[in-house]
């Protein structure tokens, strides 16, 4: 298995890559934190060529994205293509449609089943399909949570997991735990930190600056064959640039880069 890498999620800094100039901008800032792969998400209208060319010449993979679900039914070819040209295996959606989180532990059925569907597609290319969760999807409906639905009722090999550790932690879950859980079915995972603000407000920070336990994190994450650590933080405290530094030089000081 390769060498983990570190990857900044684009979501991070999504107000500095509407247009291309802006993208070309903003992945050699990321580039120049030491960052060698992103996430492209939220991007504006940039052309798929024009993207590869500017990661190429920023020397940046592209690990994985996050695609609209309209897209994944309505025009998973073109979804496809864009995959291939980028040389990212990988395809993830970042949330459960409202149509499907609207509905109770029903649409937890229903989105199973429609996902493993839509995996079983990229399969047939040869790319890896993920969910990627928030903290919603830990309401309990009996003896289950709604994630635990998802993935016990999808097929390993058609859906896989893009674990967000600050959502999992906000949702009452175990972190480690979580990763173990979906140990050979997560390429990428999600980090970001939780820390309290006031007497008691959950907020977001850069990684190793809130109060997760980053090395049990980390040791997990080797442990389950985690190929990319994907660093998020959707609500920075100032520059969002600054946030992705900060978390890249901590993850850093624990030995991955």
């Amino acid at each position: 298995m390769p060498t983990p890498v570190l990857a900044a999620q684009l979501y991070t800094v999504r107000e500095f890559t509407k247009t291309a100039a802006d993208f070309a901008a903003s992945l050699a800032k990321v580039r120049a934190i030491g960052y060698t792969a992103v996430q492209v998400s939220a991007i504006g209208p940039v052309p798929p060529a024009e993207v590869k060319q500017i990661a190429d010449d920023n020397g940046i993979t592209i690990c994985i994205t996050h695609i609209g679900w309209p897209r994944l039914l309505d025009d998973l070819d073109a979804v496809i293509d864009e995959h291939h040209l980028w040389g990212c295996k990988h395809v993830a959606v970042g949330s459960m449609p409202a149509e499907y989180r609207d509905t109770g532990e029903e649409g937890y059925h229903r989105f199973a089943a429609a996902a493993n569907e839509v995996g079983r597609k990229l399969a047939g290319a040869d790319l890896t399909f993920s969910y990627h969760n928030h903290s919603f999807e830990f309401q309990r409906f009996g003896k289950q949570n709604g994630l635990e639905i998802l993935y016990a009722e999808s097929d390993p090999r058609y859906l896989q997991a893009e674990l967000d550790t600050y959502w999992i932690q906000h949702g009452g879950g175990d972190v480690i735990d979580w990763i173990k859980r979906m140990a050979n079915r997560m390429p990428v995972i999600h980090l970001k930190d939780m820390a309290i603000v006031g007497h008691r407000e959950q907020v977001m920070a850069e990684v190793g600056e809130g109060n997760l336990n980053w090395p049990g994190i980390l040791a997990a994450c080797k442990k389950a064959n985690v190929e990319w650590y994907a660093v998020e933080q959707d609500i920075c405290p100032g520059d969002p640039f600054e946030s992705l530094a900060i978390s890249y030089r901590n993850l850093a000081a624990l030995g991955l880069e």
